[in-house]
């Protein structure tokens, strides 16, 4: 640890001079004579090398807003540099300025408390629910009547609408996450989102919302894991007025009940949270007016704050082309330092995703270093923001650098979970443009399989920086790791997402397979050489649901 320290800290004394970089030096020539599998093992070695710098407690964790996370944008802006990979940010530099609504939260924050005819209930904070931040004021309160409305979906196309029936005007909204199950995956990912639940809800007359916490869900992700996380800081966006982007003011507070005190709000007459979490997994979810009143507090510190993406560049040299750009993304921040667990308190990170960075820099280098005609831009971004909400993406989505530039598609690495050999990747959401074709011929050449979405029923196509781009209509994959070649690796997926996901225990002492990183960085980098050298820019697929909500939305 002290020699790494040390050498880390030799390394951020030349960091300083990438804030404003003029131009990058020029890169080491390529050794003539390299084999292939001489040359394949330096690609291991050096993405093994980034995750553990980025990785290591002296980052503490990264978190966004924090010194750790500026010193690992520092770091990877100077990696770009060295590669001979040009400035993208803003001014001539390797940044982009994301600006930042802190929301610091309070302990014991909040009240929550159900008033009916035979009394009144008061749930525990932590234990039984949790307030998210007011963005408005840092302080909000409401009592109004309530009204259970299923998954809080409208959805005219599949018949389905949470809200028949149903008057929100002045009322709280009660509902679960998800979406249907005879939905197909597209649509069941998009209904999902909390934010599409709370604009709708919103929209409807609603004064605040509670999102009540399934078994199902919770066996997926432990309620006491998301409670361990709530003292972290809330973020949003904030706009040139120095209030919130994104938000929905109309709901004055919202909080999140567990799954075990559902009971507490939902149970009315022969109505109960047990028969309606049934409901949900067959699809026979009604909604019902809530007897009595819920009574919602929420306190929290408001403070303007700033991060940074780290955007990197290289040109197209087709005039013609040169300003449509292929933007590679991978999120640099994590969860900072938090809640001790075995004694450990700083969240690193390293599959998540100092791995994806490392693999996304490697692509780059390849990149910078090919001979293939580019008749494209190619961006790299390291982004800020995606644990407080895809923050970073929405930014450069929103504004992207150079001023000006068209995003013409999105390649996203986020956790890629290389914990046991395999021969494989998975390509999520490459079904809906043509970017399907272009990764079948990149594969092919990179020799790797490419497998289906082995968790459709996460709806992580959404729950990644790439859905922020999808939003603005650009065509989007996003990459993980591969499950095939290995018994181990599927076990090894269950046994991490179970236990070290978003914990202390993801850190770079895993039996991380950095041979299999380099394949995934070798496919990254066959795929930008793909897209950047085609005549035609990737589309969405005619009657795309994604293509035809978004597509819309992208610059022409």
């Amino acid at each position: 640890m002290r020699r790494l320290v040390a050498l880390c800290g030799c390394a951020l004394l030349a960091l300083a001079g990438c804030q404003r970089a003029a131009a990058p030096a020029a890169p080491e020539a390529a050794p003539a004579a390299a084999s292939a599998s001489e040359s394949q093992h330096a690609q291991a070695r050096r993405i093994e090398a980034d995750v553990r710098f980025l990785a290591d407690d002296l980052l503490e964790g990264r978190e966004t807003g924090t010194r750790g996370y500026d010193l690992a944008a520092l770091y990877v802006a100077q990696r770009l540099r060295a590669m001979g990979v040009e400035p993208g940010g803003e001014d001539g530099g390797y940044f982009q300025t994301v600006p930042l609504l802190r929301a610091q939260r309070i302990d014991g924050g909040g009240t929550f408390r159900i008033e009916r005819a035979l009394g009144t209930v008061e749930l525990r904070f932590r234990e039984d629910y949790l307030p998210l931040p007011d963005f408005a004021s840092g302080q909000a309160e409401v009592t109004a009547p309530a009204a259970f409305v299923g998954q809080a979906v409208y959805a005219p196309e599949l018949e389905q609408d949470d809200f028949a029936g149903i008057d929100l005007r002045g009322k709280i909204a009660v509902f679960f996450n998800g979406a249907p199950a005879r939905f197909d995956r597209d649509r069941r990912a998009f209904y999902s989102s909390t934010r599409e639940k709370l604009a709708a809800v919103a929209q409807r007359g609603a004064v605040g919302a509670v999102m009540v916490s399934t078994d199902e869900e919770e066996k997926r992700y432990p309620w006491q894991r998301s409670a361990r996380q709530w003292d972290k800081p809330g973020m949003r966006l904030r706009g040139a007025d120095g209030g919130a982007l994104d938000t929905f003011p109309q709901l004055r507070v919202v909080a999140q009940v567990a799954a075990a005190r559902a009971g507490a709000v939902l149970d009315a007459g022969d109505r109960s949270a047990a028969e309606l979490f049934r409901q949900a997994r067959s699809g026979r979810l009604r909604g019902y007016d809530l007897p009595g009143t819920l009574s919602l507090a929420v306190r929290n510190r408001l403070e303007p704050a700033r991060s940074r993406n780290v955007v990197g560049r290289l040109p197209g040299r087709e005039p013609a082309l040169a300003d449509e750009h292929v933007v590679f993304t991978a999120h640099l921040d994590h969860l900072g330092i938090g809640a001790p667990v075995g004694g450990d308190a700083i969240y690193n990170g390293a599959l998540d995703n100092a791995l994806g960075v490392a693999v996304m820099l490697e692509a780059a280098r390849q990149l910078q270093r090919g001979a293939a005609p580019r008749k494209r831009s190619l961006l790299f971004v390291a982004l800020t923001g995606e644990e407080k909400g895809l923050l970073g993406a929405h930014w450069f989505a929103g504004h992207p650098t150079p001023a000006g530039a068209a995003l013409v598609a999105n390649v996203n690495m986020d956790m890629p979970v290389l914990l046991a050999p395999t021969s494989d990747a998975i390509a999520i959401g490459v079904e809906h443009s043509t970017l399907q074709a272009v990764l079948q011929r990149a594969a092919a050449q990179t020799g790797v399989a490419l497998s289906a979405d082995p968790m459709p029923e996460e709806s992580i196509f959404i729950r990644s920086d790439q859905y922020a781009f999808i939003r603005r209509g650009v065509p989007a994959v996003y990459l993980i790791g591969g499950l095939s070649g290995s018994e181990a690796a599927r076990g090894q997926l269950g046994a991490f997402l179970r236990g070290d996901y978003h914990q202390p225990g993801d850190d770079a002492s895993q039996p991380i397979q950095y041979a299999d990183a380099a394949r995934l960085a070798r496919l990254n980098a066959r795929i930008g050489e793909a897209i950047a050298g085609e005549d035609a820019r990737p589309a969405w697929n005619r009657g795309d649901f994604f293509g035809e909500t978004f597509g819309a939305a992208a610059k022409p």
